[in-house]
């Protein structure tokens, strides 16, 4: 009788907390999926206004907020790679998850803080006085929010994956689903509300766009997402570190190259792949495994032109928003929420793509690969930016011509109660009604101008001064000071009205515009500028015992000047004799023209980015996978850093142009990955492996055979016995 000494197998444990399941589900994953619509919520709601933080709070111009805020998106794409070591080495995901989301909380708290312009607005004037402090403290909480961010992305998913067994597979494919439905919905509805929140005045002393409560909803999610997950800490599986694939395969990458080195003289024999001078060190089976994910990895290197693209409709394609016109009818759009075109036909493209267009291009006998798939992606993403350079193109014939640094500008406004013949130097001439400005700018090279008046035949010198616009009032009497304003040099900021009034009254009357405290206007003297909303806004003149309002419908970005005449007398139709003089037209070109270029990239996005990670993962090793998602994640940094070289050191001066620049980039670029795919061949990870495991049961099976004929020998006295 034979007696097998042979063990069954050592079955793992899953040592869960308090095991409970709701409709088949473990209970703890409601706390997974609640945890990562609330932290998407605060990232992707604090990401939507921060390009408009940067450029209307902190004053950067748009090249330098740009620029910031793709180096932010970078580090958010490079701190995953921290994250997966950390929580596979040392901490293990749970630990990870909270200690990270823990630094996360307080970059968003601290970021907060950083837009409340009353911390530092000594002279109350709705201006922070000490700009450093604000800076500073936005850069501390961004770098937060990238390690927190980061780090945590690699983590979630996979956690949410492990507290499932064997059994539920259909469960975990179902979570995945509701997992990234969480994700989309968390992005859609930030983009929504936090432009909403900014959009609002808040302020102890003056108030300004709301920069704070934008910036202090994601912080208060961010909380929640932290103490929701805390919540359910005693019912989640938590797996203990088992080691990071990539530091092992930086190893094993690192010593092939060592290895190669140290034999690089001729008399040694060169080897099939430069991997092999691994063999000294490394199991056959893990190189092969590395092959084909360089394999893979080497059709990366032309992807992160395309997240270039991609990312700019955070800070390019919003910052063009500011320059158009967002009513809708019954809706107004703010400019940082027309990102939300991208999650909604994301939520829309991805179906219609697998169950409509897809079938039928297969339909069709068309071999419509993955790689193919990319390439058409790119090239949509191409388009979308040639689509955004024609939205430009009409934007720049709306736009004012403003000096430049060597130029000055100047308009006239008669004041006085009877027509005026202007003559102005550059052989200028004017007729001017009562009341009436000139229709135009006139740009001056000389900073000394010669102003005459027919009738008295009052002529004087005029200075102006460079690179400014300024507006001259004619005084009824000619013989007193004529008066220059200072007027603006762009347009006014994040989509609002500049106005100011001009009193022609011989009397000082009090003026009241919404969101401002009620000036004194002198004889002939101007309020400074205020920043209305649009719609409606109504304006109050009123003296001591009499008052007017005064009504108009506002659009996005315009200033006008209001001359109260000097024929001004208060009644019921007071409001019909104040003159409006409009210095820069409102936006006219609608934001709905830029739905094309949103359309193009989500589409670019649905058949490269989703097509890409399908492809990735079809052809890498199981154990690899964190690998790819690792260089997928380098892809979108690098692409990210390209937008901050070419924002800092192209400089070209017309948007548009840089657009078309991006385009062509990307089409060469598509070119090249197109030649790639070409002659890429498609791998089946599973039967490679399978080679080198039957090599190893072969030698496993030899070494046995060997064991037994030695065995033999020795039971037969055949075997000589040596000392030892």
């Amino acid at each position: 009788m034979t007696v097998s000494n042979c063990k069954e197998p050592k079955q793992e444990k899953r040592s869960k907390g308090k095991d409970i399941t709701v409709c088949g589900y473990p209970l703890s994953i409601f706390f997974i999926v609640v945890n990562e619509f609330c932290e998407r919520f605060s990232y992707y709601g604090m990401r939507a206004v921060l390009v408009l933080y940067f450029k209307y709070f902190l004053l950067w111009d748009e090249d330098l907020s740009t620029s910031i805020y793709h180096t932010f998106v970078a580090l958010c794409y490079l701190t995953p790679i921290l994250g997966a070591i950390v929580a596979d080495s040392w901490l293990g995901k749970f630990k990870t998850i909270i200690y990270l989301s823990i630094v996360y909380a307080l970059g968003q708290v601290i970021m907060a803080v950083s837009a409340i312009h009353d911390i530092t607005d000594y002279n109350k004037d709705g201006t922070p006085d000490n700009m450093t402090f604000h800076v500073v403290m936005s850069m501390v909480g961004l770098f937060l929010i990238a390690l927190g961010t980061g780090g945590i992305k690699p983590c979630v998913a996979a956690f949410g994956g492990d507290q499932f067994g064997d059994h539920q597979e259909k469960q975990r494919r179902t979570f995945f689903s509701v997992f990234y439905l969480c994700i989309n919905g968390g992005s859609l509805l930030s983009t929504i509300i936090t432009p909403i929140l900014r959009a609002q005045e808040c302020g102890i002393h003056s108030k300004q766009s709301c920069y704070p409560l934008a910036f202090g909803v994601p912080a208060a999610l961010m909380v929640v997402a932290l103490v929701v997950f805390i919540v359910g800490s005693g019912m989640y599986y938590k797996a203990e570190p088992q080691g990071n694939i990539m530091m092992e395969v930086c190893q094993c990458i690192g010593f092939a190259i060592k290895n190669r080195y140290r034999h690089r003289s001729r008399r040694f024999p060169k080897r099939q792949h430069w991997m092999d001078w691994a063999e000294e060190k490394y199991h056959k089976l893990l190189i092969a495994q590395i092959k084909m994910v360089l394999k893979v990895l080497f059709l990366y290197i032309p992807l992160p032109m395309f997240w270039t693209l991609f990312d700019q409709k955070g800070s390019r394609w919003t910052l063009q928003a500011t320059t158009m016109d967002g009513n809708f009818g019954a809706l107004v759009i703010q400019p940082d929420q027309m990102q939300t075109v991208n999650p909604i036909l994301i939520l829309t493209l991805v179906p219609i793509m697998d169950s409509l267009i897809y079938p039928l291009i297969q339909k069709c006998g068309l071999n419509f690969t993955p790689l193919k798939r990319m390439t058409v992606g790119m090239f949509l993403a191409a388009v979308a930016f040639v689509c955004a350079a024609l939205v430009q193109v009409e934007i720049d014939k709306t736009l004012p011509t403003f000096p430049s640094a060597y130029q000055s500008q100047l308009k006239v406004i008669n004041m006085g109660q009877n027509p005026v013949k202007v003559n102005l130097s550059n052989n200028v001439q004017l007729e001017l009604l009562p009341s009436q400005a000139s229709e135009q700018f006139f740009t001056f090279e000389e900073e000394e101008i010669s102003v005459s008046v027919d009738g008295p035949g009052q002529t004087r010198p005029v200075f102006l001064s460079k690179g400014e616009r300024q507006t001259l009032l004619l005084p009824s009497n000619l013989t007193q000071e004529w008066r220059l304003t200072k007027d603006l040099r762009e347009k006014p900021q994040q989509g609002n009205n500049a106005v100011r009034f001009i009193n022609g009254m011989s009397t000082a009357v009090n003026v009241s515009v919404p969101g401002a405290e009620s000036s004194l206007l002198e004889p002939l003297h101007y309020s400074n500028y205020s920043q209305i909303k649009n719609g409606i806004a109504t304006c109050t003149i009123r003296t001591a015992s009499q008052s007017c309002d005064y009504s108009r419908e506002f659009g996005f970005g315009s200033s006008y000047t209001f001359v109260i005449p000097s024929t001004f007398t208060f009644g019921p139709t007071c409001h019909e004799s104040i003159r409006a003089v409009e210095d820069i037209k409102p936006n006219s070109v609608h934001m709905a023209l830029q739905i094309p270029q949103y359309f193009f990239i989500t589409a670019g996005e649905v058949m490269f980015s989703v097509t890409g990670l399908e492809f990735s993962y079809s052809q890498a090793p199981s154990n690899m996978k964190a690998v790819l998602q690792a260089g997928w994640l380098f892809t979108v940094a690098v692409g990210n850093f390209i937008v901050l070289i070419v924002a800092e050191l192209a400089k070209i001066p017309k948007r548009w142009a840089e657009y078309v620049l991006f385009a062509s980039l990307l089409v060469a670029v598509c070119f090249i990955f197109s030649i790639m795919a070409y002659f890429y061949t498609y791998m089946d990870p599973a039967e490679i492996e399978a080679q080198f495991n039957g090599d190893d049961d072969e030698d496993d099976g030899r070494d046995k055979q060997k064991m037994d004929a030695k065995r033999d020998r020795v039971d037969s006295g055949d075997e000589k016995q040596t000392n030892m």
